[in-house]
């Protein structure tokens, strides 16, 4: 398994576990297992819908191309400002 993967599915075990415990910590005395499960799959849902959308250009199948391209860019020397001329006196 690639990093970029186990990163991925870091992020996803993350957001379960914080919506699983905020559900818990709400839920107070009665703790409701399945009302957890629910929210641990409602958080990580949003990610995996971006994730496969291949127009989107953060998390969809363009990412690599898009990244690869801002990488370009940022590799490209900045172009200098034009010196500014000193006001005239009157």
């Amino acid at each position: 398994m690639n990093e970029k993967m186990k990163a991925v599915l870091a992020s996803y075990a993350r957001s379960f576990l914080v919506a699983a415990g905020a559900t818990y910590y709400a839920s107070g005395n009665n703790v409701d297992l399945q009302a957890m499960l629910i929210a641990g799959l409602i958080a990580v849902a949003g990610p995996a819908l971006r994730a496969v959308d291949s127009k989107d250009p953060a998390f969809g199948l363009v990412a690599d191309v898009v990244d690869s391209e801002l990488k370009k860019l940022a590799k490209k020397p900045a172009k200098k400002a034009p010196a500014k001329k000193p006001a005239a006196k009157k």
